[in-house]
């Protein structure tokens, strides 16, 4: 499938080897960006999530995941903290106010305060067309993608203001800009998350808040089942990709934890697109 895709064997090898290291591994992680900083982490228990969770611990700051279910919390924070990171977690269904209010109070408890949100917490319950989307997926799918998007980051907003500044980072996705046709409301919601990232950051620059988004491409986890289903899925999303391969969780964590650092300090209202080269903005 491969050499079909990348034309050549030699470019094969090189995109295998790639896909064979150890990508963004810990022991190469020497920047301590992070120190004294804590961090939300939504729908952090597995995928890009969980990769963000740890890449923030890595880098110094001190993280809460959260998730739906108790036993996955909890699962993902002995796994990080048995790697030596200062992590807490809670269950947190991002649709429930009550859960997200619990969230940011046991953020502040475990840890003294809030100085990065990331939203990252997302559903898609059909797979279609956008125009053949049923209401009630319709639904579902932007209240959780782009209202709870909006709820975590107004919610957080107090909590962030009395550390006197701190980041935003929506996760949204490639189908923002370039909609896949078996994603069709989904992509639209991700269009969306553009929208409240350019929106609020003008409203929170002067208070040294920064609003930044990110665009992954497909990346593997078990969300992207759908573009991976059978051989010609895979090659369908493989032929589309100019870097021949699918994203490990671990190189979307990395440009988050550059957003989220003081190495991005003059970077707000911003997109930033990983996605192996696919298109997106003209």
């Amino acid at each position: 499938m491969f050499r079909s895709i990348a034309g050549s064997a030699a470019l094969t090898q090189t995109i295998r080897k790639t896909m064979e290291r150890n990508l963004c591994s810990g022991s190469a992680i020497a920047a301590k960006r992070l120190t004294g900083k804590v961090a939300v982490v939504t729908a952090s228990t597995e995928g890009i999530g969980y990769a963000i969770a740890e890449r923030l611990g890595q880098e110094g700051a001190k993280v809460v995941v959260s998730s739906r279910k108790q036993q996955n919390v909890d699962r993902a924070v002995n796994d990080l903290r048995t790697a030596g990171l200062e992590v807490s977690g809670i269950k947190c269904h991002v649709a429930n106010a009550t859960d997200r209010k619990a969230l940011f109070e046991h953020a502040t408890q475990k840890f003294g305060g809030i100085d990065i949100l990331v939203s990252n917490a997302a559903v898609n319950p059909e797979v279609g067309g956008v125009l053949e989307c049923s209401e009630s997926a319709w639904d579902k799918i932007f209240d959780v993608n782009v209202k709870c998007s909006y709820l975590l980051a107004k919610e957080a907003l107090p909590y962030i203001r009395e550390r006197k500044g701190g980041s935003i980072v929506f996760i949204s996705s490639i189908a923002g800009f370039q909609p896949f046709s078996l994603l069709g409301a989904y992509s639209v919601s991700k269009t969306a998350l553009f929208g409240l990232t350019k929106a609020a950051s003008q409203e929170l620059a002067a208070e040294n808040i920064r609003v930044n988004c990110i665009a992954p491409g497909v990346v593997q986890t078990k969300f992207a089942g759908a573009l991976q289903e059978s051989d010609a899925a895979k090659e369908e999303t493989l032929s589309r990709i100019p870097m021949g391969r699918i994203a490990q969780p671990k190189e979307i964590s990395g440009v988050c934890a550059f957003l989220v650092s003081d190495d991005a300090s003059y970077i707000t209202g911003e997109t930033i697109v990983a996605s192996g080269g696919m298109a997106s903005r003209l």
